[in-house]
């Protein structure tokens, strides 16, 4: 429980929830099997490259309103892209960016209905599928790979990995950080701040400790996120049975990442740079998260019930993500527990 607050994922491999569920984190392909690019032409070159050994089969793109899918788009003439469209006319921007890009390139835009029903058609399928308590936005892409296969698609593309391999995480890059200052930073949901049992998380830290204090973020960022935000399309995706593809995944950078420029407004330069080549009538987009109205869904929620959890959280404090997490955690344990009581029972 304290790892899935910290991280969003159970970071050691050896843990388990219940006798009946096991986790499997997701494994980044190794360095030395990734293209080297260097600069935005490259990048291009080899993209078109993958798009061309995955050409014969139907595509669709998940097209958000961010840089990463947009320059996708770029190389999909003709296929099928998959956007989310939210109750109460949320994230209008998000929208109307991806209807531009699916415009410029001629992509079959197809809308991704979101409201609360999402959640409670699709948490269940995917909390199985991973093991253990998921991403806010695993749901929902269960929905569109649902929706996408019943279309007819064979293999869903999407562009989350720009993000790690291109230096775009700018808040986490935006400083030199100690190891108790960058944990602070980076740790989802404090555990001791929701369970009367926490276990501290501090190890996971420590293992990346300089000699001066400081930590090697980036190594952390290779190590960690790069398991745990990749895993959430991997899981929603192979719960609905849809092959997914992120080319992206399949680059590493050939010079060490420009701090200084990405700590000066430049992050991901280089696809930035991708992105004036394909729109070069278009800004560059900010950078914004996938988006998810968890903070509407969680406004008025009063927490959590369960023994497992403190009666004196303050959820004033919390984020609508945050309360994501403990409402998606008391849904697990509500889920297995009878399960486990049965196992047990049988088993005595």
């Amino acid at each position: 429980m304290s790892s899935y607050l910290a991280f969003r994922y159970i970071e050691r491999e050896d843990m388990d929830f219940y006798r009946n569920t096991r986790h499997h984190n997701f494994v980044p392909l190794p360095l030395e099997q990734r293209t080297r690019v260097a600069t935005a032409e490259e990048i291009d070159r080899e993209l078109t490259k993958i798009f061309e050994r995955i050409g014969a089969e139907k595509l669709g793109l998940m097209l958000s309103g961010g840089m990463d899918s947009a320059c996708l788009a770029a190389y999909m003439s003709g296929c099928d892209a998959y956007t989310f469209r939210f109750e109460g006319a949320l994230f209008q921007h998000e929208l109307k960016r991806a209807e531009y890009y699916a415009d410029t390139y001629g992509l079959n835009l197809h809308y991704i209905d979101i409201d609360w029903s999402t959640i409670e058609r699709y948490l269940a399928p995917v909390m199985r599928a991973k093991g253990a308590p998921v991403h806010s936005i695993e749901p929902m892409l269960y929905q569109a790979a649902m929706q996408a296969g019943g279309d007819g698609i064979e293999r869903l593309i999407i562009g989350e990995s720009a993000d790690l391999v291109f230096g775009g995480m700018n808040q986490l890059l935006s400083r030199d950080w100690t190891v108790e200052e960058f944990q602070d930073r980076y740790i989802f949901t404090k555990p001791e701040m929701i369970l009367n049992e926490p276990e501290d998380m501090s190890y996971l830290f420590e293992q990346y400790r300089q000699e001066d204090g400081k930590i090697d973020f980036l190594g952390f960022m290779d190590n960690v996120y790069a398991i745990e935000s990749p895993g959430s399309y991997q899981n929603a995706f192979g719960a609905a049975k849809m092959p997914y593809t992120d080319p992206h995944a399949n680059l590493v950078m050939a010079n060490e990442l420009d701090l200084k420029r990405v700590r000066n407004g430049e992050p991901k330069y280089l696809i930035r740079d991708l992105f004036k080549m394909k729109y070069p009538a278009y800004p560059v987009p900010d950078k914004f998260p996938m988006p998810r109205p968890v903070d509407l869904w969680f406004e008025k929620w009063s927490g959590p019930q369960r023994k497992e959890f403190r009666k004196d959280i303050n959820m004033d404090l919390l984020t609508g993500n945050q309360k994501w997490q403990l409402y998606c955690l008391e849904q697990f344990l509500e889920m297995y527990e009878p399960e486990e009581r049965r196992h047990n029972e049988s088993y005595e």
